[in-house]
């Protein structure tokens, strides 16, 4: 996927919605490359939302993506704080309840992507 100067679309800056999709299409780009099939994106709850929803060999992934311009306050990871993994639990209990198939294999991740664009590097 192509990321344009400084994430920047038409001249103008990215807002945070904007950088999220970006990082979501991204992470949901890779999923697929690692042969994952991705069954839902943005699933909101009452509970919650989840990211991404996939399946691959029977495991199913709820995944969480965190964008960032850069590590400057730490990993985008590290955004994921007991709070959020509440919420996503929740989520993901919604969810699992409502798909209408069993999974006995469940796995939560998070995607960091963190787009660090270096003008006149060198």
């Amino acid at each position: 996927m192509e990321i344009t100067d400084d994430t920047k679309t038409k001249g103008k800056t990215m807002n945070n919605r904007e950088l999220g999709k970006l990082g979501e299409d991204m992470a949901a780009s890779y999923l697929e490359k690692q042969g994952c099939v991705i069954l839902d994106r943005n699933y909101r709850c009452r509970e919650g939302e989840i990211d991404i929803v996939a399946e691959k060999n029977g495991v199913l992934r709820l995944v969480e993506v965190k964008t960032r311009r850069s590590c400057l306050f730490g990993n985008p990871g590290e955004a994921v704080d007991r709070r959020k993994r509440e919420h996503i639990k929740k989520a993901a209990l919604a969810y699992l309840s409502g798909c209408g198939r069993y999974y006995p294999d469940v796995r939560m991740d998070v995607i960091e992507v963190v787009i660090n664009h270096i003008k006149d590097a060198f």
